[in-house]
């Protein structure tokens, strides 16, 4: 059978070439020419009728492809949002399976705790509990993401998170990513006071940290129908139990954290903790930044740091101009005190 969708229609038309060229076209070859040529129309038209019905199912394929896209999507970015980004890139791009699979890994664990929030949740609305907690939660986890955390889950007011899966900078740089981020939701937690106070908190909430480096098995626990991404093991119990032995407002790292950070952040040693189901244990309570150049000042019960050299020219004009009057009004202050 030849290739050629046209080959009767181009015989047709050869053979009436040759008979127009002959001596003249007798009656019985016009009527074959006729015939043939109805045949060729007919052809022709069908033809055409199947091609408009594969692109009209063309389009209707396109559409189709267009709409399961848009969903899929969709649903992508919805579950995305009950994923940690680094778990969610790994899954999405094919390097991590949805099996129970787990390996063993040194993290960084960090667990948080807001104080004082579950006395305020009894005193107000539910709005305001809901609102309060969505932007802290909110402020953190931005924070967490951007310096690199793994974000496992939400317990309330608290958050565990932590370094070294389903990515790593390496065992160094993730606790030291991890206690600067710490640091940061300390200052980050400060700020949020003032938005705070119209929802009736009288006092500053704080936040207290525990953060513990040690092996820990790491991975998708769970069954076949429902698997939870976590870690377990000592180095997440310690972090756990370092939190709730913290003060308001600090952060406690172990040694074992600090021996990998120390030429960086200064922690005061603390006596030997009694730890829950682990006994005494050597912690320490962050301080700062060695050498930093961060600017503190205390009102009361709050703190507010800032960084000189991440200020520019305007802003530190506009931050001494601010600090220069408020310190002539408390002086003012003082002496009419004092007369």
């Amino acid at each position: 059978m030849s290739k050629d969708i046209f080959a009767q229609e181009s015989k047709i038309l050869s053979e009436a070439k040759t008979h127009i060229s002959d001596e003249p076209i007798r009656s019985e070859i016009y009527a074959e020419l006729v015939s043939n040529y109805g045949k060729l129309l007919r052809t022709t038209k069908k033809i055409i009728k199947l091609s408009d019905k594969n692109e009209d199912k063309l389009n209707e394929l396109k559409s189709e492809a267009v709409e399961s896209s848009a969903k899929l999507q969709s649903i992508s970015s919805q579950l995305s949002k009950f994923l940690s980004p680094q778990l969610y890139d790994s899954i999405f791009s094919g390097s991590r399976a949805g099996t129970r699979a787990t390996r063993r890994k040194k993290l960084t664990v960090f667990f948080s705790d807001l104080c004082g929030f579950t006395d305020f949740v009894e005193s107000v609305e539910s709005e305001d509990v809901t609102h309060v907690l969505n932007l802290y939660l909110e402020t953190m986890t931005n924070i967490a993401l951007n310096y690199g955390a793994t974000i496992d889950k939400y317990i309330g007011d608290g958050i565990m998170l932590f370094f070294g899966d389903p990515e790593s900078k390496g065992i160094k740089e993730d606790a030291l990513s991890c206690v600067k981020m710490a640091m940061e939701m300390q200052r980050g937690l400060e700020e949020l006071s003032d938005e705070w106070s119209q929802y009736g908190l009288r006092e500053p909430l704080k936040m207290r940290i525990g953060i513990d480096t040690g092996f820990a098995t790491v991975g998708n626990f769970g069954s076949e129908s429902r698997l939870d991404y976590t870690a377990i093991g000592s180095a997440v119990n310690r972090a756990s139990r370092l939190e709730s032995a913290a003060e308001n407002g600090t952060i406690y790292i172990s040694e074992e954290t600090y021996s990998l950070i120390e030429e960086y952040i200064e922690a005061t040693a603390l006596p030997p903790l009694n730890l829950k189901g682990i006994g005494d244990f050597n912690a320490r309570k962050v301080v700062g930044e060695v050498n930093s150049d961060a600017i503190t000042v205390s009102v009361g019960t709050r703190n507010f740091s800032l960084v000189p050299e991440q200020m520019s020219a305007e802003e530190l004009y506009k931050m001494q101009s601010s600090l220069e009057s408020a310190l002539k009004q408390l002086n003012k202050y003082s002496e009419e005190q004092g007369s």
